[in-house]
């Protein structure tokens, strides 16, 4: 068995300074709901009606600083219920993250504010979803994960070709 003093040493608890601390950085501070509305606008009627509501989800991704090296990504989530007789419930949310970040080229801020952000948010406001709708008395509201990155990607891609698209067209025509 190894003796104490030789784990200890293994260990190398020896401080290296990162010279300047210029290396990239990130990382979540704080998370939080911003705001939350739930609303079962047709009860108690909605819990006779025999049709399943189709549900619709919207996201929206928004980020700015708050402070020097701290921003707030806000994933804004909504989701409507609605049935043939009308709404059976509607859910907003808006849940936010503190995020630090220090020494990140541009690009790679913005990728980490719009695309792994929400990524590492998304678990928590999927699950506060499914509590509320569920609260609501109905059956809860589970999201599939979704590929934040990759739509990211295909935002950026599809500006590129808006702004190419810009570039090719005659100057009035603009």
């Amino acid at each position: 068995m190894a003796d104490e003093a030789d784990v200890l040493t293994d260990l190398n608890l020896d401080a290296a300074p990162n010279g300047a601390d210029n290396q990239p950085a990130a990382g979540i501070i704080a998370q939080y709901v911003k705001d939350l509305s739930v609303e079962v606008p047709n009860a108690p009627a909605c819990f006779q009606w025999k049709d399943t509501p189709q549900v619709d989800v919207q996201f929206n991704i928004a980020a700015q600083q708050v402070d020097g090296e701290v921003h707030e990504v806000e994933l804004k989530i909504n989701a409507t219920a609605k049935a043939e007789q009308g709404n059976a419930f509607i859910v907003e949310l808006a849940y936010c993250g503190l995020l630090g970040m220090r020494n990140m080229p541009e690009e790679q801020a913005h990728a980490f504010l719009y695309a792994e952000a929400p990524r590492l948010l998304f678990p928590f406001a999927r699950r506060i979803l499914a509590d509320a709708s569920r609260d609501a008395g109905q059956q809860p509201l589970m999201i599939d994960p979704i590929d934040f990155n990759g739509l990211y990607l295909q935002r950026l891609q599809a500006k590129r070709q808006q702004e190419a698209a810009a570039g090719d067209a005659p100057a009035g025509e603009a």
